[in-house]
């Protein structure tokens, strides 16, 4: 069972001085808690490990789908398999970070992947900042936590920056419009990318310029300024699918070393859901995965999943006799589906279930909890933790 520790020193005020008033929710209940989850020595590292060795195999099945060519089992949109190779085989192209889902780890039930969002992960301000700010409001060591997340990026801004120095370190960092939680997230990014060197520019997506021959550009004050590196919060599969042209230019770009773009095409790789099957045919004896198939699972509950869901949006729970016992809708209703053998989240003494979240940036280096139904959603809640 999962145990809570009150916090009753809220963040709120910290967060209110951010602008990050999104956090606390307005007509729902608070998207944080004033209570974290709390665990020892051994579950925190426990948790690390796994993200550190399912980073390994997710590797290594990257490999095998590109020496294969499996690339339209995974949904990959042709138009972008050539980007994903080069950078793949360029090890200057790093993957800045992601961020492992994760079951089990608590009452002696190993840690199960449950997908790797590798693409446009968020939660980073809630890891990184907030839960460091709700252990400090309540006077406790920043030793009880593992959340590294920020120094991390850094570090891994600092290599990329490293690999890459026959270019100027300028990055333009964007999002779509409309959405604080992204924006959130951008900027925690561009504080990172500023400590390790880079001068840093935001930009909307309508606001930023492609040019097949010359790079990517802002306009602004009457004047264009070109980018050596881009960072997007937009999915590759968005990219590929509906702005095929930009998928061209942008193709041609990192081919040039006109830009390098973060994260790497090859995110979409580990971002597709389909890896969940390639990891359980290449490392079935693995206590760190569940069956997944293409078909529901014989005689096993199962969750059918869509390639590139997001957020929980059009997930389904079966029962071990294919019966549907729980939908989630979502605007991914068309996408090819997997299915992977359901386990259930660690719940607290009220019934709520827990996600673990494990961020990656060259390693393990934070970890939050979303607290929530059978299915992690866009409605789930935020919560921290504390080792003791």
């Amino acid at each position: 069972m999962i145990s809570l520790k009150p916090l009753p020193q809220s963040p709120d005020v910290q967060l209110r001085q951010l602008g990050w008033d999104w956090m606390l929710g307005t007509d729902t209940r608070p998207y944080l808690t004033n209570e974290v989850v709390q665990l020892n020595v051994q579950q925190a590292m426990g948790y690390a490990e796994a993200a550190n060795r399912l980073f390994e195999m997710l590797v290594e099945a990257g490999q095998h789908v590109i020496d294969q060519d499996r690339f339209a089992e995974l949904g990959i949109p042709a138009n972008l398999v050539d980007l994903i190779r080069h950078s793949w085989d360029d090890d200057r192209n790093i993957l800045l970070y992601g961020r492992f889902d994760l079951a089990g780890g608590v009452d002696d039930k190993p840690v199960k992947l449950i997908e790797f969002n590798a693409d446009t992960a968020t939660c980073l301000p809630e890891t990184a900042v907030v839960q460091y700010a709700h252990l400090k409001a309540n006077n406790l060591d920043e030793s009880q936590q593992v959340n590294a997340v920020f120094e991390a990026l850094v570090a891994q801004f600092e290599e990329i920056k490293a690999q890459n120095n026959d270019l100027t370190p300028t990055i333009l960092l964007s999002a779509m419009r409309d959405s604080p939680e992204d924006d959130a997230n951008v900027a925690l990014l561009g504080e990172a990318a500023r400590e390790a060197g880079f001068d840093v520019a935001f930009a909307y997506i309508d606001e930023v310029e492609f040019s097949a021959t010359e790079g990517i550009y802002r306009f602004e004050d009457g004047a264009f300024t070109r980018f050596d590196f881009w960072f997007k919060l937009i999915p590759w599969e968005y990219i590929g699918n509906d702005e095929p042209e930009l998928a061209a230019i942008l193709t041609q770009l990192v081919r040039q070393r006109k830009v390098v773009i973060l994260n790497p095409a090859y995110a979409l790789l580990f971002q597709s859901k389909y890896m969940l099957k390639i990891l359980w045919e290449l490392f079935p004896d693995s206590p760190l995965l569940l069956e997944t198939d293409i078909e529901p699972l014989q005689g096993k509950s199962s969750v059918e999943k869509v390639l590139f869901g997001r957020e929980g949006a059009n997930v389904r729970i079966l029962d071990a006799a294919g019966q549907i016992t729980q939908t989630v809708d979502g605007d991914y209703g068309d996408q090819d589906t997997i299915y992977q053998q359901y386990v259930d989240f660690p719940q607290d003494a009220a019934g709520n279930r827990y996600q673990a979240g494990v961020f990656f940036a060259g390693e393990a280096c934070g970890l939050g909890f979303r607290r929530g139904g059978a299915v992690i959603d866009n409605t789930a809640q935020f919560v921290g933790h504390v080792v003791e």
